[in-house]
């Protein structure tokens, strides 16, 4: 499935549907160049599940936990990460912890994730960096992957 979205409030707005339609231990994972939309999706994603204080983007802390919740968020950032070293991050916890997983630049540590997973390709339309028109492509991997996206499909 490729969507195409027209505003941050519609970016944010496809991050509800993600939240809502997720489960405990789902892993999404945020693939795009710098201002394609990762974080502003994410913060569609905290609204939905109720984090009251803003969600920022990781990039300098690599995770950002917000417990408090309906479900759990971890948001991580591995753009600033080398050599794939993930000595400092127990990835293995989170994905077990009944929460929710966004990794925004996941193929820095690619060999590292588990085998299901949904990926969202987010593309800048142009290279304006006034616009805000985005394509975002769903690659599902795994049946319950498979099933989020038609659940998501359901809510647009």
């Amino acid at each position: 499935m490729k969507i195409t979205i027209n505003s941050q409030e519609e970016m944010q707005n496809l991050g509800r549907i993600i939240a809502k339609t997720a489960q405990p231990h789902d892993l999404l994972l945020l693939n795009g160049d710098l201002g394609a939309g990762k974080t502003t999706m994410t913060q569609g994603i905290g609204r939905q599940l109720k984090i009251k204080r803003p969600v920022k983007s990781p990039t300098f802390t690599l995770v950002r936990e917000y417990q408090e919740g309906t479900m759990p968020l971890y948001h991580m950032d591995f753009y600033r990460i080398e050599g794939d070293d993930l000595a400092g991050i127990d990835l293995a916890d989170y994905l077990s912890d009944d929460g929710l997983v966004v990794i925004e630049w996941p193929d820095v540590i690619s060999e590292h994730l588990p085998a299901d997973y949904l990926e969202l390709q987010l593309k800048r339309v142009d290279n304006d960096w006034n616009s805000t028109v985005r394509t975002v492509e769903f690659l599902p991997r795994g049946e319950r992957n498979e099933n989020w996206v038609k659940a998501i499909k359901e809510q647009l």
